[in-house]
């Protein structure tokens, strides 16, 4: 989880929500990264998750996952746990939970819903507070970019309506 706080810290400094991923086969070996790329490639489905699983995927030559486990910076949203519920990924770690939008135990959990066809093994929590405070401080910086871009000021308030 430390090497995929630097590799989100650098996407972060990209203009990137510093989300960064990781898919590890059953020996434990990386097989796919990810890191948002959202802005940068201006693709809705650039996310980490989507982005490691994918390259693990071709690396493997299998789509199925079910004996490997992905580590990611932040709880995945509904549509990458969702995909990763298609590509029967067996165990998904994370670091901050996020109540908003995350969905394996977030505002929803797509791990264990009985619609689902897979199931997948949850750890939540990993380096929690590193993570929350990587993306904390990020957003607090792009609030204040866009404070400064719209007022010209650095450092100036937000206009009040």
């Amino acid at each position: 989880m430390h090497r995929l706080l630097r590799l989100a810290e650098v996407c972060g400094q990209r203009g990137e929500v510093p989300v960064a991923a990781v898919v590890l086969d059953q020996h434990g070996r990386a097989v796919g990264w990810g890191s948002n790329r959202r802005q940068r490639d201006q693709k809705p489905l650039a996310h980490a998750e989507l982005l490691a699983v994918d390259q693990a995927a071709r690396l493997r030559g299998d789509w199925r996952m079910n004996d490997c486990t992905l580590l990611v910076t932040l709880e995945p949203c509904p549509m990458c746990a969702g995909a990763l519920v298609q590509a029967r990924v067996g165990r998904v770690v994370f670091g901050a939970p996020d109540p908003k939008r995350g969905a394996l135990g977030g505002c929803l959990n797509l791990a264990n819903d009985p619609s689902a066809h897979h199931h997948m093994d949850v750890v939540a929590g990993v380096l929690e507070e590193d993570c929350r405070q990587q993306l904390a401080l990020w957003f607090k910086r792009r609030r204040q970019q866009l404070r400064e871009q719209r007022c010209g000021t650095p450092g100036a308030p937000a206009p009040t309506d």
